[in-house]
C-alpha cells in the first residue's frame, strides 16, 4: 500500500466514528454461560435471512428482469429458506418501457416481476420494491439514470404501477425511490431534482391511499451511506445528508415518509455503532431528526444493501475465501441489532458477471460459471450456509454473554429447542477501523497528529512495530490511542492465524436433548454440504459444557432438540374370567 492509498483508506474510515476507545479483553480462551431459563425477547427480525434478490446483470431472455438473480436460484432459496422475511427487488421502469412496442414481451416481463412479488407476499414476507430507471423520453438526457424531466408522465407511470400491485393485487410492498442517487453511476441529477421526484411519487401514493382506503408505505433515499448526499458530503456535516434533507422536505410538503434506508458496505462489524460528530450514535441522531420534524422516532430504519467490503470490487474474501464473509454476516447482524437498527437486506442473491456493461462483482451468496449455456453451473458460497444457520435460530433471543472484538454468540430458544450460533470473525482492517472510530474522542489539534501520521505513510510501520512510538512527539491521548491500535493489530494478527478455544456452559434446562452441530469454516468456500455433525444425546438437567475449537473466520451452530418422552404403555385389558360373571349377572331377569 503506497502513501496515497493508505491516506485514502484512512480518510474513508475516518468518516465512520463509533463509541468508546477502550478495548475489551481478548484472551486465547473464552467462556460463554447461557441460562436457558432466563427471560428472553422475541427474536428480532433483523436476524431473519433477508436479502436483495439482485444478480447476474444480464439474461438472454429479455422478459426476465435483467438485474434479478436467475430463476433457479430463487427457487433454491425458496425451497431452503422460504420467503417469509424482507426481500428487496429492484424494479427497472426504464427496462419495462423498452419493451413498449412488443406488448407480449412487455406483459411477460411484468408477469415475471409480479410472480416473484406474489410469491413473497403469499409467503408472509415484505417486498421492498426499489423503483428506479427513467424511461426514454422522460429524462433530461437519453440515459436510464437520467433525472426525470417529464414529472407528470413519470408520476402517472409510477401511480399505475403501484395501483396494480398494491391496490388491486394487495401485495405486501414497501416502495423505495431510486437506488444510490448520490452516485453518478446510478443517478444523473441534482439534489433538488431527486427531491422533486420523491414529491411527485409521494403525491401519487397519497392519492392512491385515499382512492383505495389503504396504507401504502413509501421511503428512501437508499443512499450509498447514511451521511451521503448528491453533493459531496462527509460525516462531519450530517445535516447535509440526503436523509436529513428528505426528512425535512417531507415535513415541509406534508409528504408520506414511512421508512429510512441506506447502504453500508464495510469490513467493520460494528459499523452501526459509530458515533456522529455530536458524540452520539448516528442511528440515535437519525431518530432525533425524525422526532424534530414531527415524524415517529420509531420509524423503521433499514440498511437495504450491505456486505463485506475492503474497498475492492472483486474481493477474494467474497470469492475463493468466502468463509471470511460467511463469518462476517452474524458478527454484523449482532451489532446491527444492538445498535437499534430495525431491518436489513443483504446484497445480494447472486454474483454479477457476463453482462454487456462489464459489471463484475462477487457480492452474491451464489456464484455461477457460464451464462445460461448448456454447461451452466451455479454454486452456493459459504455465506449461504450461514443464512441457513440463521434460519434455524429459535423464536426467542436469550441474554448474550459478554464477548470481545472477534468472537461472539447469539443464543436463542424455542419451546422444545435451543440454538446457539457462535462466530469468530477477525476484521482485516481492525486497527484502522479502531482509529477511525476513536478519533472523535480527540480534539482538533490531537486529531491532526493522527492524520499526519497517515499522510506520511508511517501507520503501517507503527502498527507492525517497526517504528517506536517513543520516538514521536505526540499528545498523550493520541499516543495512547495508537498504543491501543497496535495492541488490537497484534491481537487481530494472532487470532487470524490460530484457533480459539471457546467453552459454552448451559444451565436452567431440565430435560434430555439431542445435540447436533453445523459448521462453516475455511475447509469449504462453495458448494458445502449443509448437514449436522457430532450428533449425541445430552442431559442438560445435569449441567453441561461444550468445548469448541473455533478456527479463524468460522461459524458454528449448536442445536439442542428436546428428546421426546417414551410413549406411555397402555394398561392391559381385563381378562375374560373376570368379565364373564358380570355378563351372566346382567343377563338374569
Amino acid at each position: 500500500m503506497n502513501k496515497k492509498q493508505a491516506f485514502s483508506l484512512f480518510l474513508s474510515l475516518v468518516l465512520f466514528f463509533s463509541a468508546g476507545t477502550s478495548l475489551a479483553q481478548s484472551t486465547d480462551e473464552l467462556e460463554f454461560n447461557i441460562d436457558a431459563s432466563s427471560p428472553g425477547i422475541p427474536l428480532p427480525r433483523i436476524y431473519k435471512p433477508s436479502i436483495d434478490l439482485s444478480g447476474r446483470g444480464a439474461h438472454r431472455d429479455l422478459t426476465w428482469p435483467q438485474t434479478l438473480a436467475a430463476k433457479g436460484i430463487l427457487e433454491t432459496w425458496q425451497a431452503d429458506l422460504g420467503f417469509a422475511n424482507f426481500y428487496r427487488l429492484q424494479y427497472n421502469l426504464w427496462e419495462v418501457e423498452q419493451l413498449a412496442k412488443d406488448k407480449a414481451a412487455r406483459d411477460k416481463l411484468l408477469d415475471n416481476y409480479e410472480s416473484v412479488i406474489k410469491q413473497i407476499s403469499d409467503s408472509g414476507g415484505v417486498i421492498i420494491l426499489n423503483l428506479f430507471g427513467t424511461p426514454s423520453g422522460l429524462g433530461k438526457v437519453l440515459d436510464k439514470n437520467s433525472a426525470v424531466h417529464n414529472l407528470k408522465k413519470y408520476k402517472q407511470l409510477v401511480k399505475d404501477t403501484i395501483r396494480r400491485l398494491s391496490c388491486e393485487k394487495k401485495y405486501n410492498i414497501w416502495y423505495e425511490l431510486w437506488n444510490a442517487p448520490d452516485l453518478e453511476d446510478f443517478y444523473l441529477g441534482e439534489r433538488s431534482e431527486y427531491l422533486n421526484l420523491y414529491r411527485i411519487v409521494a403525491e401519487a401514493v397519497k392519492e392512491l391511499r385515499q382512492e383505495a382506503k389503504m396504507h401504502i408505505p413509501l421511503g428512501g433515499p437508499a443512499t450509498s451511506s447514511w451521511f451521503a448526499n448528491i453533493q459531496p458530503n462527509d460525516i462531519l456535516t450530517p445535516e447535509r445528508s440526503l436523509i436529513y434533507e428528505l426528512i425535512k422536505y417531507c415535513y415541509s410538503y406534508k409528504l408520506p415518509l414511512d421508512f429510512i434506508s441506506w447502504h453500508a458496505y464495510s469490513s467493520d462489524p460494528a459499523l452501526e455503532k459509530q458515533l456522529s460528530i455530536y458524540k452520539k450514535p448516528f442511528i440515535k441522531l437519525i431518530r432525533e431528526w425524525l422526532s424534530y420534524f414531527h415524524f415517529e422516532s420509531s420509524m423503521p430504519l433499514i440498511i437495504d444493501e450491505w456486505n463485506f467490503d475492503a474497498a475492492a470490487n472483486i474481493s477474494s474474501k467474497r470469492g475463493r475465501e468466502a468463509y471470511v464473509t460467511a463469518s462476517f454476516i452474524p458478527a454484523r447482524l449482532k451489532n446491527m441489532q444492538e445498535a437499534g437498527l430495525d431491518y436489513q437486506t443483504y446484497f445480494c442473491l447472486e454474483d454479477f458477471g457476463g453482462n454487456k456493461e462489464g459489471v463484475n462483482r462477487n457480492l452474491g451468496v451464489f456464484s455461477f460459471d457460464g451464462q445460461e449455456r448448456s454447461d451452466y453451473k451455479v454454486y452456493a458460497k459459504a455465506g449461504y450456509n450461514t443464512f441457513r444457520m440463521l434460519n434455524l435460530l429459535g423464536n426467542e433471543l436469550l441474554p448474550s454473554p459478554p464477548a470481545d472484538e472477534f468472537a461472539g454468540i447469539i443464543p436463542t430458544r424455542s419451546q422444545d429447542y435451543l440454538a446457539v450460533l457462535i462466530f469468530n470473525y477477525i476484521d482485516p482492517q481492525a486497527a484502522m477501523n479502531y482509529l477511525s472510530r476513536s478519533i472523535v474522542e480527540l480534539n482538533s489539534a490531537e486529531r491532526k497528529y493522527i492524520i499526519n501520521i497517515i499522510k506520511s505513510d508511517r501507520i503501517e510501520k507503527i502498527l507492525s512495530g517497526q517504528l517506536d512510538l517513543s520516538t514521536l512527539r505526540l499528545p498523550a491521548k493520541a499516543r495512547n490511542m495508537l498504543k491501543s491500535a497496535i495492541e488490537l493489530n497484534n491481537l487481530a494478527g494472532k487470532f487470524s492465524a490460530a484457533n480459539r478455544k471457546i467453552k459454552v456452559s448451559f444451565k436452567g434446562a431440565k430435560d434430555v436433548y439431542m445435540f447436533s452441530r453445523y459448521i462453516v469454516d475455511s475447509s469449504c468456500s462453495r458448494d458445502c454440504a449443509f448437514k449436522a455433525s457430532d450428533e449425541k444425546e445430552i442431559d442438560l438437567g445435569q449441567g453441561y459444557s461444550e468445548i469448541i475449537e473455533m478456527s479463524p473466520y468460522s461459524v458454528q451452530l449448536l442445536v439442542f432438540k428436546k428428546k421426546p418422552l417414551p410413549p406411555v404403555e397402555e394398561k392391559p385389558a381385563a381378562s375374560s374370567s373376570v368379565e364373564e360373571p358380570v355378563k351372566n349377572a346382567e343377563s338374569k331377569p
